[in-house]
């Protein structure tokens, strides 16, 4: 494994533990953040190895690791989806402010951390 890849599969792992953290203090909104986080970081592992360059932006991430894993049966069409359905939320708590921001739940933040937990035991399956 490349030295970045294995950079960006630790930082996933740091993410997913930070947005267990945010469950536990029912900070839902950065649960949900850091889950997209933990699959973008993710991602770019995948992308690293796969192509030896990282994309650089998120819809580069997402565009690449569709382009990348589309035929990879370990992450499968569920988890491809995933992504950009977490950068929404992503987005969501980044940027939405008044009538816009639509906080998540806290059921809805934890299906978010279970799917991104999901996602990056695909990519580390997918790399080793």
């Amino acid at each position: 494994m490349t030295p970045e890849s294995a950079d960006c599969l630790s930082k996933a792992r740091e993410s997913l533990d930070d947005a267990i953290a945010a469950l536990s203090l029912a900070l839902a909104r950065i649960a949900a953040r850091e889950a997209y986080v933990a699959a973008f970081q993710a991602a770019q592992a995948y992308i690293f190895e796969r192509s030896g360059k990282g994309a650089k932006t998120h819809r580069g991430v997402r565009a690449e690791f569709g382009r990348l894993a589309q035929n990879d049966p370990r992450i499968g069409p569920e988890l491809m989806v995933f992504l950009g359905t977490a950068y929404k939320h992503k987005e969501n708590a980044d940027y939405a402010v008044g009538a816009a921001f639509k906080r998540p739940t806290p059921d809805e933040a934890a299906k978010l951390v279970d799917e991104a937990f999901r996602f990056v035991e695909a990519v580390e399956a997918a790399l080793s």
